[in-house]
């Protein structure tokens, strides 16, 4: 399968660049501009991108990558700062710009014979940059312009080196996906093989080869990753999988009877029940900021996968359902230079000591793609459509202090909410709906009686990937009937709120 590196110079596009190829059903993959040189000959790259970021080239701690990757022969395609290096390493000339060029620009194309192949004279682009290249590199062509930049795009076609100063990844560029196209295919040479049913065919294979005739363990959730993580490794390996699902308190209602039903009645997937609730909340107790929580969970989920694996017997592996977004937001595209958000249990809380070694199949994918493997897998869609639950579980959705009477209640409120939006058909028209428990109380007012309880707040967004999002306009008879039945019917609760901020700025999860 072709695979196209993507180095990360710290740009907030990046993952998009990496979402483009792929739509284009070309494999690619993020690592940090200052991979390892041995690293890139082991992944084999048939082609290499080098993305936008925040830096000048001049600068003394500039990002500068492994200048050995042009004598691997393979086609390179500089985006903004990546094109800025292109043009500094093959000796043009970077400078300043007398006028920033942020936002639309309009692309005037001088050359239309490949990487422009099939587009018209004139284009809408993007641009985000306060440096550009004035003197092409010996050797380099100029392929466009803007007002702004006189050379917006050049190539040196001998060496299939090629960059382009403004974003064709971004929406704002709308013949953007074409431009990357004619670079994956009419440059590059690649083919489109990156389809749900060679994902699998690879994944198989190469679990098969990985674990030989060792067991692995798996946390099965009964959410989509570790699910569609669970049915992938058992086509591969069988009876050899040995689920666990931990039952920490944190989960949502009804969860465990569920996955009990389905993964070892239906599934016939081999699956142990580790009833660890008591544990868990005692860990807990008194830890109210999120990352020692979800520190906390991660070490304690391991331990109680070592102690369940220890009475299966002799287990080498763990597998995840790690995602990447996870991987991203956890540690900035595997150590590059993009600001950490949050960290993930299954990413970021891992021991030092784990005993187990990882088996992570999905951990290179976004969640829709998940999604579409899991469909080609022949799982259900009440199950692929399920909306994303975060490891830590109801653990970031209580804001504050965890005890059992907060997480029962949020359990009821939470279960209201997402009854109701399946009830009015929205369930699905929503990325992820949630409730979050805040950690104030309010005056209220019922039979007369003054109470003082607490609020919560519902949360909705629409998505593509979970990268970014924004909040759902849900119907206000909607919203109404999710207060109404939440205040009505969960004692304890006065007070409802619906939370309509972005990704960006907020986060989708609230911790």
């Amino acid at each position: 399968m072709d695979k196209v590196l993507i180095l990360d110079f710290g740009s907030q596009y990046t993952q998009l660049i990496a979402r483009r190829v792929r739509e284009a059903k070309v494999f690619s993959l993020i690592h940090p501009y200052n991979i390892s040189f041995k690293k890139i000959k082991e992944i084999n790259p048939k082609a290499i991108i080098l993305s936008g970021g925040p830096s000048n080239v001049y600068a003394k701690k500039a990002p500068l990558p492994d200048k050995r990757i042009f004598d691997l022969g393979v086609p390179v395609l500089g985006i903004c700062y990546g094109m800025q290096f292109l043009g500094y390493h093959f000796k043009g000339k970077v400078r300043k710009t007398k006028l920033r060029e942020y936002g639309p620009a309009a692309l005037l194309v001088n050359d239309r014979t490949d990487l422009f192949y099939g587009l018209g004279k004139k284009l809408n682009c993007w641009m985000s940059h306060g440096d550009h290249i004035d003197r092409l590199p010996p050797g380099f062509k100029r392929l466009a312009h803007t007002s702004n930049s006189p050379i917006a795009s050049m190539k040196d076609s001998k060496r299939k080196i090629y960059g382009v100063q403004f974003h064709p990844e971004v929406v704002h560029t709308p013949q953007g996906a074409k431009i990357i196209s004619n670079f994956l295919f009419r440059i590059a040479g690649l083919k489109p093989n990156w389809t749900p049913a060679n994902f699998i065919k690879e994944s198989i294979k190469q679990i098969k080869e990985t674990v030989g005739k060792d067991n692995v363990v798996l946390g099965l959730s009964g959410g989509v990753d570790s699910s569609v993580a669970a049915v992938l490794i058992h086509k591969a390996i069988g009876k050899q999988l040995k689920a666990i699902f931990v039952d920490n308190g944190l989960l949502r209602l009804y969860e465990r009877e569920a996955v009990v039903d389905l993964f070892k009645k239906h599934y016939r997937i081999d699956l142990k029940v580790a009833k660890s609730e008591d544990l868990f909340l005692k860990k807990l107790k008194n830890v109210s900021d999120p990352e020692k929580k979800r520190k906390i969970i991660g070490h304690v989920f391991i331990d109680v996968f070592a102690k369940e694996a220890r009475r299966i017997g002799k287990v080498k592996y763990l597998a995840q359902g790690t995602l990447y977004p996870d991987v991203i937001e956890s540690v900035s595209a595997h150590g590059g230079p993009t600001a950490v958000i949050k960290s993930h249990h299954n990413v970021g809380g891992l021991p030092k000591d784990l005993k187990f070694k990882l088996i992570e199949p999905l951990r290179e994918l976004f969640k829709d793609e998940v999604r579409v493997i899991g469909r080609k897998l022949g799982l259900h869609s009440d199950l692929i459509d399920r909306h994303p639950f975060p490891g830590p579980g109801l653990a970031v959705r209580i804001l504050g202090d965890i005890t059992k009477e907060r997480c029962d209640l949020l359990r009821k409120a939470d279960h209201i909410a997402i009854e109701e939006l399946r009830n009015s058909k929205t369930y699905s028209k929503v990325w992820q709906a949630f409730t979050v428990l805040l950690p104030i109380q309010s005056v209220g007012v019922m039979g007369d009686e003054r109470t003082y309880e607490n609020a919560v707040a519902f949360r909705a967004v629409t998505s593509q990937d979970g990268m970014t999002a924004d909040w759902a306009k849900l119907p206000y008879d909607v919203l109404a009937r999710i207060s109404n039945r939440i205040i009505n019917e969960v004692k304890g609760i006065n007070r409802v709120c619906y939370d309509i901020s972005s990704k960006p700025p907020a986060t989708i999860e609230w911790e």
